[in-house]
C-alpha cells in the first residue's frame, strides 16, 4: 500500500482519535519514568500528538514529531496554542521511517502505539538518530491480543515478530542492538474493555 493510501485512511480516523483515552494514557506512560532530555527529542508517527506533548516535562530544547497522516498532524498542532505555549514542537508531515533527523542528533525516541505500523525497519533508523546512550520508549502491543481486522490489517508488516510477554518486548529490542531494555506489561480499564500493551525502554549503545 502506498504512502498516500496510508495516510488517506488515517486521515479518516483524525477526528474520532482523541475520543480513546488509551492513546494518551499509554504516551503519558512512556515518557514518565523518562529522565530530562536537555537537547531533541523524536516523537516517531506522533498521532495527534499525545507523546509529543507528555514530552515537554523531559524539558527538552525542541520536539521534532513527524506522522504521515496531514489530518492527524493538523489534529495535533491545533492543541499547540493550550499545551505548548513557548512552541518547542515542531510538527511534520512525512514518513515517520526514516525520521526527517540527523545520525546521533536526539536524546529521546518516543513511539507510541504506532510500532505495529511500522515494523521491526525502524529500530535501525531509531539506532541512527539517538545519541550514544540516548533513550528509547516505544508501546508495543501483545500478539496474544492483537487481531488487525478491515484495512488496517494491510498494514501490519511481515517483519515484526509480536511478543505474548515481557521477555519478548525486552528481546524486541535486545535484538535490535539496544542495551539495558526492560518491559513492563500496562494494562488499563477504560469501560467498554481491558486493553493492555507492552512499555519498552532501553538505551543506545
Amino acid at each position: 500500500m502506498s504512502d498516500e493510501s496510508r495516510a488517506a485512511l488515517f486521515d479518516g480516523t483524525a477526528e474520532q482519535y482523541d475520543a480513546d483515552p488509551f492513546h494518551g494514557l499509554v504516551a503519558e506512560a512512556l515518557v514518565e519514568p523518562l529522565p530530562d532530555a536537555p537537547g531533541l527529542v523524536l516523537d516517531v508517527a506522533t498521532g495527534t500528538g499525545f507523546a509529543a506533548y507528555a514530552a515537554l516535562r523531559l524539558k527538552p530544547a525542541r520536539v521534532l514529531a513527524v506522522d504521515l497522516s496531514p489530518a492527524m498532524v493538523a489534529r495535533a498542532e491545533a492543541k499547540a496554542p493550550a499545551q505548548d505555549p513557548d512552541g518547542r514542537i515542531e510538527w511534520r508531515v512525512a514518513p515517520a521511517v526514516p525520521m526527517p533527523a540527523e545520525d546521533h542528533s536526539a536524546d529521546v525516541v518516543l513511539c507510541a502505539s504506532s510500532l505495529h505500523f511500522l515494523g521491526a525497519t525502524a529500530f535501525a533508523d531509531w539506532l541512527r538518530v539517538l545519541r550514544p546512550g540516548g533513550r528509547l520508549a516505544f508501546s508495543i502491543v501483545s500478539g496474544a491480543r492483537f487481531k488487525p481486522s478491515g484495512p488496517f490489517a494491510e498494514f501490519v508488516p511481515a517483519d515484526l515478530s509480536f511478543p505474548t510477554g515481557e521477555a519478548g518486548a525486552v528481546a524486541l529490542a535486545s535484538s535490535a542492538g539496544f542495551v539495558d531494555a526492560s518491559a513492563r506489561t500496562f494494562t488499563v480499564d477504560t469501560g467498554d474493555r481491558i486493553r493492555s500493551v507492552f512499555l519498552v525502554h532501553a538505551t543506545a549503545p
